[in-house]
């Protein structure tokens, strides 16, 4: 073993010669080895001198064109630095070059820069560590490919849309737009309506698969795993909201700083068209599904699910009487039997629900449905169940930015 010196820390080295079979501190060597230190360090010197005196005339000489003592005092400090940097043990060079590579990312901003991996991300399975910066990016479930386009990356495979304005690409129109927007006209979409294309997502190669709303189960996340490291939602199945989803998939990619910036500007998108529609403040909603082949009970989407929270973070209030009737706080939904519709409805100012251009006739006709206020009075709002409200109810960062005003105008249309 060798006799070089190991800064910060003592570690036990054995001699050269090997000096009576002894340990000994690496600072501390035996006599023979002592002179060979000796001798080596001199010829290291007699190379570095001359070398020092050179690097000093040249700086010597920028400071008479202007730079200072102080400047090419510098200079020389950081030519001796960089000569004792090189003969660092193997630690120290991996921080070297981990702090090189963030600060060399190919994103603009600052935080990109900052960015450290491994990164570590909890979630409902356990963890998971990514280990360098994804390049390939696969996404799964709904809207999560809308969270990493909207930070500017084209996510090599995507699952297929299941709801609302579907396109002949099988995305919602907004995600397709930002697929074209960012340069791909045809996206790697996943037939996997019917549950993951294992055989699709391993051939697409990826570095990371990010589905932090989604309903993905344990046996699916472990075989998942085993194709490339995988986000899934954090605490419980389909409860992420569309902030969480937004910066947990950019903390993912080592772009969390970006992620937050783009909730921020979202926020100030909401409220910046909010003003616009003062006589919506403080108006309870209830955001329903309504079945009108089977009125015998009905759900509300609770504050829990994105879609109830979504229309909290539009200013309105969720129903005291609605949540009354939620036995399992944890679930994301109420079902209410139609029995209880009038009282549980009595204090909604405005209903929201799936449906069609024959829905609202159908509840007026219905001799319980009829006589709850918000139906009597025409204050419920039907999304056609193809269009895009039905979809963008349910939000992303990029539906936001496409839908709120229609959705606002569709509510808004309902206030008397």
């Amino acid at each position: 073993l060798s006799h070089n010196i190991i800064r910060h820390r003592k570690v036990q080295k054995i001699c050269n010669c090997n000096y009576e079979g002894k340990m000994h501190n690496c600072c501390i060597l035996c006599k023979t080895c002592e002179e060979r230190e000796i001798m080596r360090i001199k010829n290291v010197l007699s190379a570095v001198i001359p070398m020092a005196l050179a690097v000093a005339l040249v700086t010597g000489c920028g400071a008479k064109n202007g730079e200072s003592a102080n400047s090419a005092a510098s200079k020389t400090a950081s030519v001796t630095s960089s000569a004792k940097s090189s003969s660092t043990e193997a630690k120290d060079n991996k921080t070297s070059t981990a702090s090189s590579s963030a600060s060399t990312g190919s994103a603009s901003s600052s935080s990109t820069a900052m960015a450290s991996f491994p990164i570590t991300m909890k979630h409902a399975y356990g963890e998971t560590v990514i280990k360098s910066k994804p390049e390939r990016v696969v996404t799964l479930d709904w809207n999560n490919a809308d969270a990493v386009l909207a930070l500017g990356i084209v996510p090599v495979g995507t699952a297929r849309a299941n709801w609302g304005p579907v396109t002949d690409k099988g995305l919602l129109p907004w995600t397709e737009a930002k697929f074209k927007e960012l340069g791909t006209e045809n996206p790697n979409v996943f037939n996997d309506l019917e549950g993951y294309d294992y055989e699709a997502v391993a051939a697409a190669k990826p570095d990371i698969i990010v589905a932090p709303y989604s309903g993905m189960d344990e046996k699916a996340y472990k075989r998942l795993s085993e194709i490339a490291p995988t986000l899934p939602f954090r605490e419980t199945a389909w409860k992420t909201t569309w902030r969480e989803q937004t910066v947990e998939a950019a903390e993912a990619l080592g772009l969390k700083s970006e992620g937050e910036k783009l909730v921020s500007d979202t926020d100030a998108f909401i409220k910046e068209n909010l003003a616009k529609y003062p006589n919506l403040a403080n108006k309870s909603v209830a955001m329903c599904y309504i079945n009108t082949a089977d009125l015998s009970s009905f759900s509300v989407y609770r504050t829990a699910d994105p879609r109830g929270a979504y229309l909290t973070d539009l200013g309105f209030t969720f129903p005291e009487k609605v949540e009354a009737q939620a036995k399992d706080k944890n679930a994301f939904y109420v079902q209410i039997s139609s029995e209880l519709a009038v009282d549980a409805l009595s204090d909604t100012d405005i209903i929201i629900t799936y449906g069609d251009d024959k829905t609202v006739a159908a509840l007026k006709k219905d001799a319980i449905f009829s006589k709850i206020p918000a139906v009597k009075e025409g204050r419920v709002v039907v999304l056609d169940s193809n269009g895009n409200l039905a979809a963008a109810c349910n939000p992303s960062v990029l539906s936001i930015k496409a839908e709120l005003v229609n959705y606002l105008d569709a509510i808004n249309a309902v206030v008397k």
